[in-house]
C-alpha cells in the first residue's frame, strides 16, 4: 500500500504487516481480522468506524493518529506507544492494553468496561465520558486528566493518582478508592458526589 491511500469498506484478513508504515493512510468502515501490525508505525493515520478483530499491534508506534468509533476485539497493544492520538468513541473488548505508553490525546467516550489497566500512566489524557465500569485501575496514574462525566461503576481505583484530575460529573460512587490520591479540588468533588457537606 502506498502513502495517502484511502480504503473504504475493505476486509483485511490474516495478513503480516510487521513493521509496516501506515503513515498518511485512511481507513473507513474496514475490517482488520488477525492482522499482525507488530512494530508498525503510523503518523496522521485515520481509522474511522473500523473493526480490529484479534489483531496484534504489539510494540507499534502511533503519533497524531485517529481511531474514531472503532471496535477493538481481542486485540493486543502490548508495548505500544500512543502519542497525541484520538480514540474518540472507540470500544475495547477483551484487549491487552498494558503495558502501553500514552502521551496526551483525546479518548472521549471510549468504552473500556472491565479492562485491565492497572499501573497504567494516562497523565493529561482527555477522558471525558469514558466508560471505565468494572475496570481495574489499581495504582494507575490519572494526573491532570479530564474525567468529566466518566463512569467508574464497580471500577477499582485503589492507590490510583487522581491529583489535578477534573472529576465534575464523574460517577465514582461505587468505585473502590482505598489509597487513591486526590488534591483539594478532587476531595471536594468526591464529597459532593457522596452528598457530604464540607465546611471550613
Amino acid at each position: 500500500m502506498s502513502a495517502d491511500d484511502t480504503w473504504v469498506g475493505e476486509t483485511f484478513s490474516d495478513l503480516d504487516w510487521y513493521a509496516h508504515d501506515l503513515s498518511g493512510e485512511t481507513y473507513r468502515d474496514c475490517v482488520l481480522r488477525e492482522v499482525d501490525l507488530t512494530d508498525s508505525v503510523s503518523r496522521g493515520v485515520t481509522f474511522e468506524s473500523c473493526v480490529f478483530d484479534n489483531c496484534r499491534l504489539n510494540a507499534s508506534t502511533h503519533t497524531g493518529s485517529a481511531f474514531v468509533a472503532c471496535d477493538f476485539r481481542r486485540t493486543s497493544f502490548f508495548g505500544a506507544t500512543l502519542d497525541g492520538c484520538k480514540l474518540i468513541g472507540s470500544t475495547f473488548t477483551q484487549c491487552t492494553l498494558r503495558p502501553i505508553t500514552v502521551s496526551g490525546g483525546q479518548w472521549r467516550a471510549v468504552v473500556l468496561r472491565g479492562a485491565r489497566l492497572h499501573r497504567l500512566e494516562l497523565d493529561g489524557v482527555a477522558l471525558q465520558e469514558v466508560d471505565f465500569s468494572d475496570a481495574d485501575l489499581t495504582g494507575s496514574s490519572l494526573v491532570g486528566c479530564d474525567l468529566t462525566g466518566a463512569s467508574f461503576r464497580g471500577a477499582v481505583l485503589r492507590d490510583a493518582d487522581l491529583r489535578g484530575a477534573q472529576l465534575e460529573g464523574a460517577d465514582l460512587g461505587s468505585a473502590a478508592l482505598r489509597g487513591a490520591q486526590v488534591d483539594l479540588a478532587g476531595a471536594l468533588a468526591l464529597a459532593e458526589m457522596l452528598g457530604v457537606s464540607v465546611h471550613s
